[in-house]
Protein backbone atom coordinates (compact mmCIF):
# COMPACT_ATOMS: atom_id res chain seq x y z
CA UNK A 1 0.00 0.00 0.00
CA UNK A 2 1.46 3.38 -1.05
CA UNK A 3 1.71 6.44 1.20
CA UNK A 4 -1.10 8.23 -0.65
CA UNK A 5 -3.36 5.22 -0.28
CA UNK A 6 -2.60 4.97 3.44
CA UNK A 7 -3.41 8.66 3.96
CA UNK A 8 -6.66 8.47 1.98
CA UNK A 9 -7.87 5.31 3.70
CA UNK A 10 -7.06 6.87 7.07
CA UNK A 11 -8.99 10.02 6.18
CA UNK A 12 -11.96 8.01 4.97
CA UNK A 13 -11.89 5.90 8.12
CA UNK A 14 -12.18 9.05 10.22
CA UNK A 15 -14.93 10.36 7.91
CA UNK A 16 -16.92 7.13 8.38
CA UNK A 17 -16.29 7.13 12.15
CA UNK A 18 -17.37 10.76 12.58
CA UNK A 19 -20.46 10.29 10.41
CA UNK A 20 -21.51 7.28 12.46
CA UNK A 21 -20.76 9.17 15.69
CA UNK A 22 -23.08 11.90 14.48
CA UNK A 23 -21.90 14.72 16.75
CA UNK A 24 -20.49 16.77 13.86
CA UNK A 25 -22.55 17.68 10.81
CA UNK A 26 -21.71 15.56 7.78
CA UNK A 27 -20.83 18.53 5.56
CA UNK A 28 -18.30 19.82 8.09
CA UNK A 29 -16.76 16.34 8.40
CA UNK A 30 -16.36 16.08 4.62
CA UNK A 31 -14.95 19.60 4.28
CA UNK A 32 -12.40 18.98 7.06
CA UNK A 33 -11.35 15.76 5.33
CA UNK A 34 -10.88 17.62 2.03
CA UNK A 35 -8.84 20.31 3.79
CA UNK A 36 -6.63 17.67 5.41
CA UNK A 37 -6.17 15.91 2.06
CA UNK A 38 -5.04 19.19 0.48
CA UNK A 39 -2.59 19.93 3.28
CA UNK A 40 -1.18 16.38 3.08
CA UNK A 41 -0.87 16.64 -0.69
CA UNK A 42 -3.03 13.66 -1.67
CA UNK A 43 -5.51 15.93 -3.48
CA UNK A 44 -3.87 18.33 -5.96
CA UNK A 45 -4.63 21.98 -5.28
CA UNK A 46 -5.95 22.34 -8.85
CA UNK A 47 -8.75 19.89 -7.95
CA UNK A 48 -9.45 21.32 -4.51
CA UNK A 49 -12.91 22.67 -5.32
CA UNK A 50 -13.64 20.81 -8.55
CA UNK A 51 -16.48 18.98 -6.81
CA UNK A 52 -18.49 22.18 -6.42
CA UNK A 53 -18.56 22.66 -10.19
CA UNK A 54 -19.25 19.01 -10.93
CA UNK A 55 -22.42 18.40 -12.99
CA UNK A 56 -23.81 16.14 -10.25
CA UNK A 57 -23.57 18.94 -7.70
CA UNK A 58 -25.22 21.45 -10.03
CA UNK A 59 -28.05 19.07 -10.94
CA UNK A 60 -28.83 18.30 -7.29
CA UNK A 61 -29.01 22.01 -6.44
CA UNK A 62 -31.28 22.73 -9.43
CA UNK A 63 -33.58 19.77 -8.65
CA UNK A 64 -34.07 21.11 -5.11
CA UNK A 65 -35.02 24.53 -6.47
CA UNK A 66 -37.43 23.07 -9.02
CA UNK A 67 -38.99 20.92 -6.27
CA UNK A 68 -39.67 24.05 -4.26
CA UNK A 69 -41.36 25.62 -7.29
CA UNK A 70 -43.60 22.59 -7.74
CA UNK A 71 -44.49 22.82 -4.06
CA UNK A 72 -45.26 26.55 -4.27
CA UNK A 73 -47.59 26.04 -7.22
CA UNK A 74 -49.63 23.38 -5.43
CA UNK A 75 -48.93 20.60 -7.95
CA UNK A 76 -48.03 18.06 -5.27
CA UNK A 77 -50.77 19.13 -2.87
CA UNK A 78 -53.39 18.80 -5.62
CA UNK A 79 -52.34 15.28 -6.59
CA UNK A 80 -51.83 14.07 -3.01
CA UNK A 81 -55.21 15.27 -1.79
CA UNK A 82 -57.00 13.75 -4.77
CA UNK A 83 -55.35 10.38 -4.18
CA UNK A 84 -55.98 10.46 -0.42
CA UNK A 85 -59.74 10.77 -1.10
CA UNK A 86 -59.77 7.17 -2.29
CA UNK A 87 -58.13 5.80 0.86
CA UNK A 88 -61.15 4.18 2.49
CA UNK A 89 -59.21 1.90 4.84
CA UNK A 90 -55.78 1.87 6.46
CA UNK A 91 -54.31 -0.43 3.84
CA UNK A 92 -55.75 1.54 0.91
CA UNK A 93 -54.51 4.75 2.53
CA UNK A 94 -50.97 3.36 2.81
CA UNK A 95 -51.14 2.03 -0.75
CA UNK A 96 -52.46 5.31 -2.17
CA UNK A 97 -49.97 7.51 -0.31
CA UNK A 98 -47.07 5.16 -1.08
CA UNK A 99 -48.00 5.08 -4.76
CA UNK A 100 -48.22 8.85 -5.13
CA UNK A 101 -45.05 9.29 -3.05
CA UNK A 102 -43.09 6.97 -5.33
CA UNK A 103 -44.46 8.67 -8.45
CA UNK A 104 -43.60 12.14 -7.19
CA UNK A 105 -40.12 11.08 -6.08
CA UNK A 106 -39.41 9.92 -9.62
CA UNK A 107 -39.70 13.46 -10.95
CA UNK A 108 -38.54 15.53 -7.98
CA UNK A 109 -36.15 15.22 -5.06
CA UNK A 110 -37.40 12.48 -2.72
CA UNK A 111 -36.72 14.53 0.42
CA UNK A 112 -38.91 17.32 -0.95
CA UNK A 113 -41.62 14.80 -1.86
CA UNK A 114 -41.75 13.51 1.71
CA UNK A 115 -41.74 17.03 3.14
CA UNK A 116 -44.82 17.82 1.06
CA UNK A 117 -46.72 14.61 1.78
CA UNK A 118 -45.95 14.16 5.47
CA UNK A 119 -48.38 16.86 6.71
CA UNK A 120 -51.14 15.29 4.60
CA UNK A 121 -50.42 11.89 6.12
CA UNK A 122 -50.28 13.19 9.71
CA UNK A 123 -53.57 15.03 9.31
CA UNK A 124 -55.17 11.89 7.88
CA UNK A 125 -53.93 9.92 10.90
CA UNK A 126 -55.40 12.44 13.34
CA UNK A 127 -58.72 12.46 11.48
CA UNK A 128 -58.82 8.64 11.50
CA UNK A 129 -57.86 8.54 15.20
CA UNK A 130 -54.82 6.32 14.70
CA UNK A 131 -51.10 6.66 15.25
CA UNK A 132 -49.15 8.42 12.46
CA UNK A 133 -46.32 6.00 13.27
CA UNK A 134 -48.33 3.36 11.42
CA UNK A 135 -48.12 5.16 8.06
CA UNK A 136 -45.11 7.50 8.11
CA UNK A 137 -42.46 4.80 7.70
CA UNK A 138 -44.19 3.25 4.65
CA UNK A 139 -44.48 6.76 3.22
CA UNK A 140 -40.78 7.49 3.78
CA UNK A 141 -39.67 4.17 2.28
CA UNK A 142 -41.93 4.74 -0.75
CA UNK A 143 -40.34 8.14 -1.48
CA UNK A 144 -36.89 6.52 -1.33
CA UNK A 145 -37.99 3.75 -3.70
CA UNK A 146 -39.56 6.19 -6.16
CA UNK A 147 -36.31 8.10 -6.43
CA UNK A 148 -34.70 5.03 -8.02
CA UNK A 149 -36.75 5.36 -11.21
CA UNK A 150 -35.19 8.40 -12.90
CA UNK A 151 -31.91 10.27 -13.03
CA UNK A 152 -33.14 13.19 -10.91
CA UNK A 153 -35.08 11.22 -8.29
CA UNK A 154 -32.22 10.79 -5.84
CA UNK A 155 -28.65 12.13 -5.50
CA UNK A 156 -26.90 8.73 -5.89
CA UNK A 157 -28.41 8.34 -9.38
CA UNK A 158 -27.07 11.76 -10.36
CA UNK A 159 -23.65 10.96 -8.92
CA UNK A 160 -23.43 7.61 -10.72
CA UNK A 161 -24.49 9.21 -14.01
CA UNK A 162 -21.84 11.90 -13.59
CA UNK A 163 -19.20 9.30 -12.78
CA UNK A 164 -20.09 7.30 -15.90
CA UNK A 165 -19.78 10.45 -18.00
CA UNK A 166 -16.30 11.08 -16.58
CA UNK A 167 -15.09 7.47 -16.73
CA UNK A 168 -16.72 6.12 -19.91
CA UNK A 169 -17.46 9.29 -21.87
CA UNK A 170 -21.25 9.00 -21.74
CA UNK A 171 -23.73 9.62 -18.92
CA UNK A 172 -26.82 7.65 -18.09
CA UNK A 173 -29.90 9.33 -19.56
CA UNK A 174 -33.05 10.36 -17.70
CA UNK A 175 -34.81 6.99 -17.91
CA UNK A 176 -31.87 4.56 -18.07
CA UNK A 177 -32.50 3.84 -14.40
CA UNK A 178 -36.15 2.93 -15.03
CA UNK A 179 -35.83 -0.82 -15.82
CA UNK A 180 -34.11 -1.54 -12.49
CA UNK A 181 -35.56 1.32 -10.47
CA UNK A 182 -39.16 0.79 -11.55
CA UNK A 183 -39.03 -2.92 -10.77
CA UNK A 184 -37.59 -2.23 -7.32
CA UNK A 185 -40.10 0.57 -6.69
CA UNK A 186 -43.15 -1.49 -7.70
CA UNK A 187 -42.14 -4.51 -5.63
CA UNK A 188 -41.10 -2.29 -2.72
CA UNK A 189 -44.32 -0.25 -2.68
CA UNK A 190 -46.42 -3.42 -2.84
CA UNK A 191 -44.42 -4.81 0.08
CA UNK A 192 -44.78 -1.76 2.34
CA UNK A 193 -48.49 -1.45 1.48
CA UNK A 194 -49.44 -5.10 1.95
CA UNK A 195 -46.96 -6.52 4.44
CA UNK A 196 -44.35 -4.03 5.62
CA UNK A 197 -46.53 -1.87 7.86
CA UNK A 198 -47.67 -5.00 9.72
CA UNK A 199 -44.06 -5.60 10.83
CA UNK A 200 -43.84 -2.33 12.76
CA UNK A 201 -43.59 -2.58 16.56
CA UNK A 202 -46.83 -2.85 18.51
CA UNK A 203 -46.60 0.64 20.01
CA UNK A 204 -46.73 2.12 16.50
CA UNK A 205 -49.68 -0.03 15.50
CA UNK A 206 -52.10 0.38 18.40
CA UNK A 207 -55.40 1.48 16.90
CA UNK A 208 -56.41 3.07 20.22
CA UNK A 209 -53.32 5.25 20.20
CA UNK A 210 -55.11 8.15 18.60
CA UNK A 211 -52.71 10.75 19.86
CA UNK A 212 -49.38 8.89 19.83
CA UNK A 213 -47.66 11.84 18.24
CA UNK A 214 -49.11 14.14 20.85
CA UNK A 215 -48.84 11.88 23.90
CA UNK A 216 -48.76 13.61 27.30
CA UNK A 217 -45.11 12.71 27.71
CA UNK A 218 -44.18 14.07 24.29
CA UNK A 219 -43.76 17.82 24.94
CA UNK A 220 -41.70 19.26 27.74
CA UNK A 221 -42.50 22.99 28.10
CA UNK A 222 -42.11 25.87 30.55
CA UNK A 223 -44.99 28.00 31.87
CA UNK A 224 -44.40 31.18 33.88
CA UNK A 225 -46.22 31.96 37.14
CA UNK A 226 -47.50 35.58 37.31
CA UNK A 227 -48.32 37.39 40.56
CA UNK A 228 -52.06 36.61 40.59
CA UNK A 229 -51.84 32.90 39.75
CA UNK A 230 -53.77 30.59 42.12
CA UNK A 231 -50.75 28.26 41.98
CA UNK A 232 -48.77 30.63 44.24
CA UNK A 233 -48.27 29.24 47.73
CA UNK A 234 -49.07 25.67 46.75
CA UNK A 235 -46.50 22.91 46.58
CA UNK A 236 -45.91 21.47 43.12
CA UNK A 237 -47.34 18.13 44.23
CA UNK A 238 -50.50 19.90 45.43
CA UNK A 239 -51.19 20.80 41.80
CA UNK A 240 -51.43 17.14 40.74
CA UNK A 241 -55.23 17.05 40.99
CA UNK A 242 -55.79 20.04 38.71
CA UNK A 243 -53.02 18.75 36.44
CA UNK A 244 -54.67 15.35 36.07
CA UNK A 245 -58.01 16.98 35.43
CA UNK A 246 -56.50 18.94 32.54
CA UNK A 247 -54.30 16.12 31.16
CA UNK A 248 -50.94 17.68 32.04
CA UNK A 249 -48.10 16.66 34.35
CA UNK A 250 -45.94 19.06 36.39
CA UNK A 251 -42.44 17.59 36.35
CA UNK A 252 -40.25 20.36 37.71
CA UNK A 253 -39.79 23.92 38.92
CA UNK A 254 -37.33 26.60 37.79
CA UNK A 255 -36.47 29.51 40.08
CA UNK A 256 -34.12 32.37 39.21
CA UNK A 257 -33.04 30.58 36.05
CA UNK A 258 -32.03 27.35 37.79
CA UNK A 259 -33.90 24.07 37.80
CA UNK A 260 -34.73 22.92 41.33
CA UNK A 261 -33.32 19.58 42.49
CA UNK A 262 -35.27 16.35 42.98
CA UNK A 263 -37.27 17.75 45.91
CA UNK A 264 -38.88 20.37 43.67
CA UNK A 265 -42.32 18.80 44.11
CA UNK A 266 -42.17 19.76 47.81
CA UNK A 267 -41.31 23.41 47.08
CA UNK A 268 -44.01 26.07 47.27
CA UNK A 269 -44.64 27.90 44.02
CA UNK A 270 -43.86 31.61 44.00
CA UNK A 271 -44.45 34.53 41.63
CA UNK A 272 -41.87 34.54 38.85
CA UNK A 273 -41.23 30.81 39.05
CA UNK A 274 -41.42 28.56 36.00
CA UNK A 275 -43.43 25.35 36.09
CA UNK A 276 -42.05 22.59 33.86
CA UNK A 277 -44.91 20.62 32.32
CA UNK A 278 -45.48 17.67 30.02
CA UNK A 279 -48.59 18.06 27.89
CA UNK A 280 -50.13 18.23 24.47
CA UNK A 281 -50.61 21.77 23.05
CA UNK A 282 -54.36 21.84 23.77
CA UNK A 283 -53.82 20.75 27.38
CA UNK A 284 -51.14 23.40 27.88
CA UNK A 285 -53.58 26.06 26.77
CA UNK A 286 -56.18 24.72 29.23
CA UNK A 287 -53.84 24.71 32.23
CA UNK A 288 -52.67 28.23 31.38
CA UNK A 289 -56.27 29.37 31.67
CA UNK A 290 -57.09 27.41 34.84
CA UNK A 291 -53.99 28.51 36.80
CA UNK A 292 -53.68 31.92 35.08
CA UNK A 293 -50.17 31.15 33.85
CA UNK A 294 -48.26 32.73 30.98
CA UNK A 295 -46.44 31.18 28.05
CA UNK A 296 -43.76 33.84 28.53
CA UNK A 297 -42.68 35.92 31.51
CA UNK A 298 -44.27 39.33 31.85
CA UNK A 299 -41.91 42.21 31.57
CA UNK A 300 -39.86 40.65 28.78
CA UNK A 301 -39.11 42.55 25.62
CA UNK A 302 -42.09 41.18 23.78
CA UNK A 303 -44.55 41.28 26.67
CA UNK A 304 -46.84 38.47 27.78
CA UNK A 305 -47.71 36.20 24.91
CA UNK A 306 -51.38 35.70 25.61
CA UNK A 307 -53.23 37.96 23.20
CA UNK A 308 -55.72 36.79 20.60
CA UNK A 309 -53.27 37.11 17.69
CA UNK A 310 -51.00 34.41 19.11
CA UNK A 311 -51.00 30.80 17.96
CA UNK A 312 -49.27 27.45 18.40
CA UNK A 313 -47.49 25.68 15.56
CA UNK A 314 -45.98 22.19 15.60
CA UNK A 315 -43.01 21.66 13.32
CA UNK A 316 -40.55 18.84 12.63
CA UNK A 317 -36.79 19.41 12.22
CA UNK A 318 -35.27 17.85 9.07
CA UNK A 319 -31.56 17.19 8.71
CA UNK A 320 -29.67 20.34 7.73
CA UNK A 321 -32.25 22.75 9.18
CA UNK A 322 -30.92 26.09 10.44
CA UNK A 323 -31.92 25.22 14.01
CA UNK A 324 -30.34 21.75 13.99
CA UNK A 325 -27.47 21.61 16.48
CA UNK A 326 -28.42 25.02 17.90
CA UNK A 327 -30.70 26.34 20.61
CA UNK A 328 -33.59 28.79 20.65
CA UNK A 329 -31.50 31.02 22.93
CA UNK A 330 -28.63 31.05 20.42
CA UNK A 331 -30.99 32.09 17.61
CA UNK A 332 -32.58 34.74 19.88
CA UNK A 333 -36.06 33.91 18.58
CA UNK A 334 -37.95 35.59 21.39
CA UNK A 335 -36.14 38.93 21.20
CA UNK A 336 -35.88 39.18 17.41
CA UNK A 337 -39.26 37.79 16.35
CA UNK A 338 -41.47 37.48 19.42
CA UNK A 339 -41.61 33.70 18.88
CA UNK A 340 -41.08 31.30 21.76
CA UNK A 341 -39.86 27.71 21.55
CA UNK A 342 -42.49 26.43 23.95
CA UNK A 343 -41.86 22.69 23.84
CA UNK A 344 -39.58 19.98 22.47
CA UNK A 345 -40.51 16.37 21.72
CA UNK A 346 -37.84 13.72 21.22
CA UNK A 347 -39.64 10.37 21.24
CA UNK A 348 -40.77 11.02 24.81
CA UNK A 349 -37.23 11.10 26.27
CA UNK A 350 -36.64 13.22 29.34
CA UNK A 351 -34.02 15.94 29.53
CA UNK A 352 -32.74 18.31 32.21
CA UNK A 353 -31.78 21.36 30.19
CA UNK A 354 -34.00 24.41 29.92
CA UNK A 355 -36.16 24.21 26.80
CA UNK A 356 -34.62 27.33 25.25
CA UNK A 357 -31.14 25.95 25.98
CA UNK A 358 -31.89 22.51 24.56
CA UNK A 359 -29.76 21.67 21.51
CA UNK A 360 -32.13 20.66 18.73
CA UNK A 361 -31.57 17.48 16.72
CA UNK A 362 -32.93 16.30 13.37
CA UNK A 363 -36.22 14.47 13.90
CA UNK A 364 -37.27 16.57 16.92
CA UNK A 365 -40.78 17.99 16.96
CA UNK A 366 -40.97 21.56 18.21
CA UNK A 367 -43.91 23.54 19.56
CA UNK A 368 -43.60 27.21 18.57
CA UNK A 369 -45.70 29.98 20.09
CA UNK A 370 -45.96 33.48 18.67
CA UNK A 371 -47.80 35.91 16.39
CA UNK A 372 -49.98 34.13 13.86
CA UNK A 373 -48.56 36.08 10.94
CA UNK A 374 -44.97 35.26 11.95
CA UNK A 375 -45.11 31.54 12.72
CA UNK A 376 -45.07 30.21 9.15
CA UNK A 377 -42.30 32.63 8.15
CA UNK A 378 -40.18 31.73 11.17
CA UNK A 379 -40.74 28.02 10.58
CA UNK A 380 -39.44 28.45 7.03
CA UNK A 381 -36.47 30.51 8.26
CA UNK A 382 -35.58 27.82 10.81
CA UNK A 383 -35.74 25.19 8.08
CA UNK A 384 -38.51 23.26 9.83
CA UNK A 385 -41.66 21.74 8.35
CA UNK A 386 -45.14 22.38 9.79
CA UNK A 387 -46.99 19.23 10.82
CA UNK A 388 -50.31 20.95 10.23
CA UNK A 389 -50.28 22.41 6.77
CA UNK A 390 -53.02 25.00 7.25
CA UNK A 391 -50.68 27.87 8.05
CA UNK A 392 -48.86 27.57 4.75
CA UNK A 393 -51.83 26.92 2.44
CA UNK A 394 -52.42 30.59 1.71
CA UNK A 395 -48.92 30.88 0.25
CA UNK A 396 -49.55 28.28 -2.45
CA UNK A 397 -50.16 29.69 -5.95
CA UNK A 398 -52.64 27.04 -7.05
CA UNK A 399 -53.66 28.90 -10.19
CA UNK A 400 -50.13 28.32 -11.54
CA UNK A 401 -50.05 24.58 -10.89
CA UNK A 402 -50.55 23.52 -14.51
CA UNK A 403 -48.05 26.11 -15.74
CA UNK A 404 -45.39 24.89 -13.31
CA UNK A 405 -46.03 21.24 -14.16
CA UNK A 406 -46.02 21.95 -17.90
CA UNK A 407 -42.70 23.80 -17.81
CA UNK A 408 -41.10 21.01 -15.81
CA UNK A 409 -42.49 18.28 -18.07
CA UNK A 410 -41.26 20.13 -21.19
CA UNK A 411 -37.77 20.50 -19.75
CA UNK A 412 -37.56 16.82 -18.79
CA UNK A 413 -38.78 15.79 -22.25
CA UNK A 414 -36.20 17.98 -24.02
CA UNK A 415 -33.44 16.63 -21.78
CA UNK A 416 -34.56 13.04 -22.30
CA UNK A 417 -34.42 13.24 -26.11
CA UNK A 418 -31.06 15.01 -26.03
CA UNK A 419 -32.18 18.45 -27.21
CA UNK A 420 -30.98 20.13 -23.99
CA UNK A 421 -28.26 19.15 -21.53
CA UNK A 422 -30.06 18.26 -18.27
CA UNK A 423 -28.46 20.99 -16.10
CA UNK A 424 -29.34 23.55 -18.76
CA UNK A 425 -32.95 22.30 -18.99
CA UNK A 426 -33.35 22.52 -15.20
CA UNK A 427 -31.74 25.97 -15.15
CA UNK A 428 -34.29 27.16 -17.75
CA UNK A 429 -37.12 25.89 -15.53
CA UNK A 430 -35.69 27.71 -12.51
CA UNK A 431 -35.37 30.95 -14.49
CA UNK A 432 -38.96 30.59 -15.76
CA UNK A 433 -40.27 29.94 -12.25
CA UNK A 434 -38.61 33.11 -11.00
CA UNK A 435 -39.83 35.26 -13.91
CA UNK A 436 -43.38 33.95 -13.56
CA UNK A 437 -43.30 34.46 -9.77
CA UNK A 438 -43.91 30.78 -9.12
CA UNK A 439 -40.75 30.86 -7.03
CA UNK A 440 -39.79 34.11 -5.25
CA UNK A 441 -36.15 35.03 -5.71
CA UNK A 442 -35.53 34.88 -1.96
CA UNK A 443 -36.54 31.20 -1.93
CA UNK A 444 -34.04 30.16 -4.60
CA UNK A 445 -31.09 29.87 -2.23
CA UNK A 446 -33.25 28.88 0.74
CA UNK A 447 -34.51 25.78 -1.09
CA UNK A 448 -31.01 24.39 -1.64
CA UNK A 449 -29.74 21.97 0.98
CA UNK A 450 -26.33 23.57 1.33
CA UNK A 451 -24.94 20.89 3.66
CA UNK A 452 -25.57 18.32 0.88
CA UNK A 453 -23.83 20.56 -1.66
CA UNK A 454 -20.81 21.03 0.63
CA UNK A 455 -20.71 17.29 1.34
CA UNK A 456 -20.76 16.41 -2.34
CA UNK A 457 -18.31 19.16 -3.35
CA UNK A 458 -15.88 17.93 -0.69
CA UNK A 459 -16.24 14.18 -1.26
CA UNK A 460 -15.89 14.17 -5.06
CA UNK A 461 -12.18 15.23 -5.02
CA UNK A 462 -11.51 12.61 -2.32
CA UNK A 463 -13.17 9.92 -4.44
CA UNK A 464 -11.15 10.96 -7.51
CA UNK A 465 -7.93 10.91 -5.47
CA UNK A 466 -8.73 7.45 -4.07
CA UNK A 467 -9.27 6.12 -7.57
CA UNK A 468 -6.12 7.79 -8.94
CA UNK A 469 -4.00 6.36 -6.11
CA UNK A 470 -5.21 2.81 -6.75
CA UNK A 471 -7.18 2.65 -3.52
CA UNK A 472 -10.42 1.64 -5.20
CA UNK A 473 -8.57 -1.17 -6.97
CA UNK A 474 -7.49 -2.56 -3.59
CA UNK A 475 -11.10 -2.61 -2.36
CA UNK A 476 -12.23 -4.18 -5.64
CA UNK A 477 -9.60 -6.91 -5.22
CA UNK A 478 -10.88 -7.64 -1.71
CA UNK A 479 -14.51 -7.98 -2.87
CA UNK A 480 -13.53 -10.19 -5.82
CA UNK A 481 -11.36 -12.26 -3.51
CA UNK A 482 -14.26 -12.90 -1.16
CA UNK A 483 -16.41 -14.08 -4.09
CA UNK A 484 -13.61 -15.97 -5.86
CA UNK A 485 -14.88 -18.85 -7.95
CA UNK A 486 -18.44 -17.57 -8.05
CA UNK A 487 -20.37 -15.92 -10.90
CA UNK A 488 -20.40 -12.13 -11.46
CA UNK A 489 -23.93 -12.11 -10.01
CA UNK A 490 -22.54 -13.18 -6.63
CA UNK A 491 -19.90 -10.42 -6.82
CA UNK A 492 -22.62 -7.89 -7.69
CA UNK A 493 -24.69 -9.07 -4.72
CA UNK A 494 -21.72 -8.69 -2.39
CA UNK A 495 -21.09 -5.19 -3.76
CA UNK A 496 -24.73 -4.24 -3.08
CA UNK A 497 -24.56 -5.60 0.47
CA UNK A 498 -21.38 -3.62 1.20
CA UNK A 499 -22.87 -0.45 -0.33
CA UNK A 500 -26.16 -0.80 1.56
CA UNK A 501 -24.30 -1.37 4.82
CA UNK A 502 -22.25 1.79 4.32
CA UNK A 503 -25.35 3.76 3.32
CA UNK A 504 -27.22 2.64 6.44
CA UNK A 505 -24.61 4.21 8.72
CA UNK A 506 -23.45 7.22 6.68
CA UNK A 507 -24.83 9.64 4.11
CA UNK A 508 -25.97 7.98 0.88
CA UNK A 509 -24.37 10.72 -1.22
CA UNK A 510 -20.93 10.05 0.26
CA UNK A 511 -21.48 6.29 -0.16
CA UNK A 512 -22.20 6.69 -3.88
CA UNK A 513 -19.09 8.84 -4.40
CA UNK A 514 -16.83 6.26 -2.76
CA UNK A 515 -18.33 3.06 -4.19
CA UNK A 516 -18.84 4.15 -7.83
CA UNK A 517 -15.16 3.75 -8.84
CA UNK A 518 -15.03 0.45 -6.90
CA UNK A 519 -17.92 -0.86 -9.01
CA UNK A 520 -16.14 0.12 -12.23
CA UNK A 521 -12.90 -1.54 -11.11
CA UNK A 522 -14.73 -4.76 -10.29
CA UNK A 523 -16.49 -4.83 -13.68
CA UNK A 524 -13.20 -4.23 -15.51
CA UNK A 525 -11.46 -7.02 -13.59
CA UNK A 526 -14.29 -9.43 -14.34
CA UNK A 527 -14.33 -8.19 -17.97
CA UNK A 528 -18.08 -7.61 -17.92
CA UNK A 529 -20.36 -4.68 -18.76
CA UNK A 530 -19.90 -2.06 -15.99
CA UNK A 531 -23.45 -0.68 -16.25
CA UNK A 532 -25.13 -3.34 -14.05
CA UNK A 533 -22.51 -2.73 -11.36
CA UNK A 534 -22.95 1.05 -11.51
CA UNK A 535 -26.73 0.63 -11.40
CA UNK A 536 -26.38 -1.71 -8.42
CA UNK A 537 -24.37 0.93 -6.54
CA UNK A 538 -26.96 3.62 -7.34
CA UNK A 539 -29.80 1.43 -6.05
CA UNK A 540 -27.93 0.17 -2.97
CA UNK A 541 -26.68 3.63 -1.95
CA UNK A 542 -30.24 4.97 -2.00
CA UNK A 543 -31.86 2.02 -0.20
CA UNK A 544 -30.88 2.79 3.39
CA UNK A 545 -33.81 1.29 5.28
CA UNK A 546 -32.24 -0.15 8.43
CA UNK A 547 -31.55 3.02 10.44
CA UNK A 548 -32.88 6.58 10.80
CA UNK A 549 -29.48 8.08 9.90
CA UNK A 550 -28.83 6.54 6.49
CA UNK A 551 -31.33 8.69 4.60
CA UNK A 552 -32.74 12.13 5.38
CA UNK A 553 -36.30 10.89 4.96
CA UNK A 554 -35.87 8.31 7.70
CA UNK A 555 -34.57 11.02 10.04
CA UNK A 556 -37.44 13.32 9.12
CA UNK A 557 -40.15 10.88 10.22
CA UNK A 558 -38.47 9.75 13.45
CA UNK A 559 -39.99 12.44 15.68
CA UNK A 560 -43.50 12.69 14.18
CA UNK A 561 -43.78 8.90 14.02
CA UNK A 562 -42.43 8.35 17.52
CA UNK A 563 -39.97 5.76 16.20
CA UNK A 564 -36.91 4.45 17.99
CA UNK A 565 -33.57 3.68 16.33
CA UNK A 566 -34.29 -0.06 16.38
CA UNK A 567 -37.72 0.17 14.74
CA UNK A 568 -36.53 0.67 11.16
CA UNK A 569 -34.95 -2.72 10.48
CA UNK A 570 -38.22 -4.57 11.06
CA UNK A 571 -39.62 -3.36 7.76
CA UNK A 572 -36.30 -2.27 6.27
CA UNK A 573 -34.41 -5.57 6.33
CA UNK A 574 -36.86 -7.62 4.23
CA UNK A 575 -37.26 -4.62 1.93
CA UNK A 576 -33.49 -4.45 1.33
CA UNK A 577 -33.48 -8.19 0.57
CA UNK A 578 -36.30 -7.67 -1.95
CA UNK A 579 -34.43 -4.80 -3.61
CA UNK A 580 -31.26 -6.90 -3.96
CA UNK A 581 -33.25 -9.80 -5.41
CA UNK A 582 -35.04 -7.58 -7.94
CA UNK A 583 -31.81 -5.82 -8.94
CA UNK A 584 -30.10 -9.17 -9.57
CA UNK A 585 -33.02 -10.43 -11.65
CA UNK A 586 -33.02 -7.33 -13.89
CA UNK A 587 -29.21 -7.14 -14.15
Amino acid sequence: MTTDQTILFTLLFFVFALLIWGRLRYDLVAFMALTAALILGVVPKEQAFSGFGHPATIIIALVLIVSKGLSNSGVVELVARQVSRFAYSLQTHIAAMAGIAAALSAVMNNVAALALLMPVDVQAAIKAKRSPGLTLMPLSFATILGGLITLIGTPPNIIIAGFRQQALGESFSMFDFAPVGLACAVVGVLFVALIGWRLLPAECCRQDSTQKLFDVSEYVAELHVPEKSPAIGQRVRDLDAVAEENDVAFVGLIRRGKRMPGQARLVKVGAGDILVVEAVPEAMDKIVGVLKLDFQARGSDTGPLSSDDMSLLEVVVPGGARIEGRTAAALNLQYRYGVTLLGVSRQGRQFRERVRHREISAGDVLLLFGPVDMLTEISSWLGTLPLAGSESLSLIKRHKAWLAAGLFAAAITLASVGVLYLPVALAVVVAAYILLNILPARQVYESIEWPVIVLLGSMIPLGVALEASGGTALIADAIIGLAAGYSPVVVLTLLMVVTMTLSDVMNNTATAVITAPIALDIANRLQVNPDPFLMAVAVAASCAFLTPIGHKNNTLIMGPGGYRFGDYWRMGLPLEVLVIERSEAIS
